[in-house]
């Protein structure tokens, strides 16, 4: 998910990650109150006191994100499920659980964790701007810290996927009706609409002067509704897939081409003949490369009769090659994460077949026209499907 995360610490045994984007939302937070909130609230001070009392705000709401998303981390270790590490970003902060919760009573409780916090942090912090004496400007700095993490927890706690409370809407609609996947569908729709009164009120308030407050909106409105449709359609992936392997939808006995064939007779006798882009190169039984057409223009047309596919093929890379027991998932994950568009399946040194996005995708369409695979366990209150990454996110 994210491009350029840069490790910062472990806390608990979780990895701490802040990602480019995030320098981007603390310069905005530093400069709105330094040049605003604090010489408004504490007139007469020096411009450099403004600013030294932004960045300390900022750390501030920086550790508070990190507790935020350290409480969903702690709660879902409770159940047993795995945390790659917490990222912060542009809009907030994100757990990465390597699976999705069990059950419904599992994600309900995780996700109430994080506001749980900001909730705790926002009393902490209040109760310090009440009780610690000195200076105004500790009351000023404490209480924007209490007032930020309740916004944190309000906000999160929106009725909206993938938001802290449509989580625990998704599990209230998950234990309810026992189906996951129209659980999913209708907590999605809730995060569809909430998005898009975000970026309408943003629209709304860029219009009226809002400034960038309105177009803060717009953005995070957007984020949301990316973030809420791709959940669904990541769970309709998974849905149409599990219980699947590659040897179920793969192509079988694939054409194949010998190393020592001219350029034109494999564009001749195999490619054109049986209208395929892609073919596994063999010699003595055993694979040894691959060719497509991109490879083959590559090579001028005058020298195709001149050429042999051993000088143009591909050399095998492990990572397009794959066994025809990996589950459907696992080659759909291999097949977004790399640069292949197909896989060679090989089975005890044989080649097989070749499994390609088409055939996964065409598989899950047929699927979800049929409405939706049906699995026993998706059906019941027990368990959720596998998945990469989902995300218990917070927002500032």
């Amino acid at each position: 998910m994210f491009g350029q995360s840069i490790k910062l610490f472990d806390l608990f045994g979780f990895e701490i990650r802040i990602d480019a984007s995030w320098f981007l939302i603390a310069a905005l937070i530093v400069w709105s109150l330094s040049s605003g909130y604090f010489p408004q609230t504490l007139p007469g001070l020096a411009q450099m006191t403004y600013v030294a009392l932004a960045l300390i705000a900022m750390l501030g709401l920086f550790g508070s994100l990190i507790l935020h998303e350290v409480a969903h981390s702690l709660v879902a270790r409770h159940y047993g499920l795995g945390i790659e590490g917490i990222t912060l970003f542009l809009f907030g902060g994100v757990a990465e659980l390597t699976e999705e919760p069990k059950n419904a009573a599992s994600e309900f409780w995780i996700a109430l964790a994080g506001p749980a916090m900001s909730i705790s942090l926002a009393l902490v912090f209040w109760l310090g701007a009440v009780a610690i004496p000195g200076p105004a400007v500790f009351p000023v700095l404490l209480g924007y810290l209490a007032a930020v993490n309740l916004m944190l927890a309000l906000f999160n706690m929106l009725p909206a996927f993938p938001l802290d409370g449509g989580r625990v809407l998704h599990a209230w609609l998950w234990q309810r009706s026992g189906d996951l996947l129209a659980a999913t569908a209708k907590a999605s729709g809730a995060g569809v609409i909430l998005a898009f009164a975000l970026m309408g009120l943003g629209v709304f308030s860029t219009m009226s002067g809002g400034g960038i407050g309105g177009l803060w909106l717009v953005l995070i409105g957007f984020f949301v509704l990316t973030a809420s449709r791709g959940a669904y359609q990541q769970l309709l992936l998974k849905d149409g897939l599990r219980g699947r392997q590659v040897a179920d939808l793969m192509t079988t006995n694939p054409h194949i081409a010998r190393p020592d064939m001219c350029v034109a007779d494999l564009v001749d006798q195999v490619m054109l003949a049986h209208a395929i882009s892609f073919v596994p190169v063999i010699a003595d039984g055993q694979l040894v490369g691959q060719i497509d057409t991109q490879r083959v223009q590559t090579i001028p047309r005058e020298d195709w009769t001149k050429r042999d596919v051993a000088s143009v093929m591909v050399p095998v890379d492990l990572d397009c090659v794959i066994s025809p027991q990996m589950t459907a998932q696992d080659a759909l994950a291999r097949l977004v994460a790399g640069p292949a568009r197909k896989l060679i399946v090989v089975d005890r040194g044989v080649v097989c077949g070749v499994l390609s996005l088409r055939d996964l995708l065409g598989h899950i369409a047929v699927v979800q026209a049929l409405g939706g695979a049906r699995h026993p366990d998706w059906a019941g209150k027990a368990t959720a499907p596998p998945a990469r990454k989902p995300m218990f996110r917070s927002q500032p």
